[in-house]
């Protein structure tokens, strides 16, 4: 048995990780089981055709690093392929967005690198799953109904996803199939056999830009984090092409506030949208695929430099954020996802898969930095983080949230830090988001003042208390080798498990 702990945003995904580490696995095989039962039991926020990102500090080591598993666009992917079927701007959704799945092929690496495990043992509780069934929560439901129009738009789709109500049993023998193919035969089956031939068939019949080279092709790429030091601890970040920067960006600025101002409340209200006004842009103009172009570290770090505003990304991006820790000193911080929620829409036939919209991120200007090429991984929104103190690993943490990742991750670390709270209620304050294009403020009914400001601002937007949008976030601190304080965000169905 392994002493250790994990955080999901689902505790049936949570108690896998936990199962996995009592059977003697370590950090990095827990969070590679629980994040594929994920993509069974939450389809509304991630597949195992998404994308996937990780921050891990191996036991002993003195620094952590970063595994980028974004997914490239196809080679037929270009500006005038888009013009040419009708499109003056990225699509949201449909063939046309799909890009190559990362996740296989970074779980692979991570378990190559660090697991204990083999592939097979840690999907075969997800494939269990999958083929056995699981019930439907209320957050699934609502999403099922709500992404009803969407889902319609395709056969097997609507199949797989009809609206269905909280408490049903829903199978998904497709996915089973995949999870015990890729466990048998390893991640090559994925981009390489049977299932490869499967995804690319979807995406040819409808037209799509992803061939079977793409897929042969695909690479994660293991990055030395970027770092930022806040208050008295040093932020752990991945390079482009995530926004991570933009994280570290928001930091460098709040930085320079007291205690008082950075206190929950509408003077923090409006100076936290005048440093994201100040950073989001900085991200637009900078962030791409560092193989295309190379994006300036210095701007970001340097809270005198803000950038004119922009239109910004689009708002939308559900996501599943967990991290995990172990006796011998492994962390994990990793997100995962199909991008919006159900992705493209598109579940590739015979296997039960949703294809991720990653690509619609892309932009069609000429001139922009993010503007869409063939096998260009596009400006990704996940980020998972971490933190050190005195040199020494403190905290794993992160978000879901999409375009908001940065400003909802940097509250969660300010709730730390700043305010000294427990992770539990660090995760459960309410918080603040400006939504893309930074036209309008939302904010949690029960945050501090709110009523007030909605009152006073015509562009400020109450929601409901632990409303998704405001992310399902998810903390670890580290108090020594086996010592740990954890907490699962409450906006989520998840927990945080312990094995002792």
């Amino acid at each position: 048995m392994t002493k250790g702990v994990i955080a999901t945003p689902h505790k049936v995904a949570s108690e896998v990780g936990a199962q996995i580490l009592r059977d003697g696995g370590n950090a990095i095989d827990a969070a590679i089981a629980a994040n594929a039962v994920l993509c069974v039991v939450y389809p509304h926020m991630t597949s195992v055709a998404g994308d996937l990102m990780a921050i891990v500090w191996p036991a002993g080591a003195g620094a952590p690093v970063g595994l980028i598993g974004a997914g490239r666009s196809g080679e037929l992917a270009t500006v005038d392929a888009m013009r040419s079927r009708g499109h003056e701007r990225m699509p949201e959704r449909g063939v046309l967005t799909v890009t190559v799945p990362g996740t296989v092929e970074a779980w692979g690496r991570l378990l190559e690198r660090f697991g204990t495990m083999g592939l097979g043992a840690v999907l075969e509780p997800a494939a269990s799953l999958a083929a056995g069934g699981y019930l439907i929560t209320p957050r699934l439901a609502e999403f099922l109904k709500a992404g009803a129009e969407l889902l319609v738009r395709e056969p097997a789709a609507q199949e797989l996803y009809p609206p269905m109500e909280a408490g049903m049993l829903l199978r998904n023998p497709n996915l089973a199939s995949v999870l015990l193919d890729l466990g048998r035969g390893g991640i090559n089956t994925f981009y390489r056999g049977e299932i490869a031939a499967a995804i690319v068939a979807a995406i040819h019949r409808r037209d799509g830009l992803v061939t079977a080279r793409d897929l042969a092709g695909h690479r994660s790429q293991w990055v030395e984090p970027i770092t930022l030091n806040y208050r008295d601890v040093t932020v752990y970040e991945l390079p482009a092409p995530t926004q991570g920067l933009a994280a570290l960006a928001i930091l460098a600025r709040l930085n320079r506030l007291t205690p008082e101002e950075l206190q929950p409340g509408p003077g923090f209200v409006a100076r936290f949208k005048r440093i994201r006004d100040e950073c989001y842009p900085l991200r637009d103009m900078y962030i791409t695929d560092p193989d295309f172009s190379a994006t300036p570290v210095a701007p970001f770090l340097d809270p005198d430099h803000a950038a004119v505003g922009g239109p910004g990304l689009r708002e939308g991006g559900d996501t599943v954020y967990l991290c995990a820790a172990d006796e011998h000193g492994n962390l994990v911080s990793l997100i995962q996802s199909v991008a919006f929620d159900f992705g493209s829409g598109i579940v590739a036939e015979g296997t039960g898969m949703l294809l991720q919209n990653r690509g619609c991120y892309f932009s069609l200007e000429a001139g922009h930095v993010n503007r869409l090429e063939p096998r260009k991984r596009t400006m990704h929104t996940l980020i998972p983080a971490m933190a050190a103190r005195g040199g020494r690993p403190w905290a794993v943490f992160g978000t879901m949230g999409g375009d908001g990742q940065p400003q909802l991750q940097t509250q969660v670390l300010v709730n730390l830090v700043d305010h000294g709270l427990e992770p539990a209620e660090a995760l459960a304050r309410p918080r603040v988001r400006v939504v893309a294009g930074g036209g309008t403020t939302t904010l949690e009914a029960d945050y501090p003042g709110a009523a007030q400001l909605a009152r006073s601002d015509q562009h400020t937007q109450l929601m409901p208390p632990g409303h998704h949008t405001f992310g399902h976030a998810h903390a670890i601190l580290i108090d020594g080798p086996a010592d740990w304080r954890a907490g699962a965000d409450p906006r989520s169905d998840g927990s945080a498990e312990i094995v002792h």
